[in-house]
């Protein structure tokens, strides 16, 4: 099973494309989509987010199309008090990454960041530095991936294919509360 797993954003896009075989697990490939921080037109400004989506949604299919992955794993929104407008512009971002999927009909998993985080490092709330040297240390690396978004990437790759090897529901945006109901929490942490 070949799965690409992203952590959204609006500069930076960690992806991470892992294919897992039994026991064995291998990153095929991991890294980043950096948007532009300038305006081609006037380089002392800023690309809109309208800029920045259309770039993401080319950047992110020719990924989908090169890769060629048999499920995607998305990190779901999340948003903090002191910061509401972004987790605004991130759902965004998501919003072109998710319709990218559909529209190439594979399967979606969309994963919470603490239950990613309580996966691989037995903490929903490990830190960004954490998460490097759990990812490290499961995939025996010789440094810690850099940036910290790829590192989240391949997290949520693992997290996502885990889940399908044990036959574990895909929790998804629309189906994720009912879904709690009917699984214990131990379960749905893994």
């Amino acid at each position: 099973m070949i799965t690409l797993g992203v952590d959204p954003g609006l500069r930076l896009t960690g992806y991470a494309c892992i294919r897992v075989a039994g026991p064995r697990c291998e990153i095929l490939e991991a890294g980043v989509i950096r948007l532009r921080r300038r305006d081609e037109e006037d380089p002392k400004a800023a690309p809109s987010v309208s800029q920045r989506l259309a770039e993401l949604d080319r950047e992110f299919r020719a990924l989908l199309e090169r890769l060629t992955p048999e499920s995607v794993a998305v990190e779901g929104l999340f948003a903090h008090r002191e910061h509401p407008a972004t987790g605004m512009i991130m759902g965004h971002a998501r919003g072109v990454l998710l319709l990218a999927v559909a529209q190439r009909g594979l399967p979606l998993v969309e994963l919470k960041p603490a239950a990613v985080k309580k996966f691989l490092t037995g903490s929903g709330r490990a830190d960004k530095g954490q998460m490097q040297r759990a990812v490290q240390h499961h995939f025996g690396l010789a440094e810690a991936p850099t940036p910290a978004d790829v590192a989240d990437a391949i997290a949520i790759a693992l997290c996502a294919s885990e889940r399908s090897r044990l036959g574990l529901p895909a929790p998804t945006a629309s189906g994720a509360r009912k879904r709690r109901r009917t699984l214990p929490a131990d379960v749905l942490a893994r």
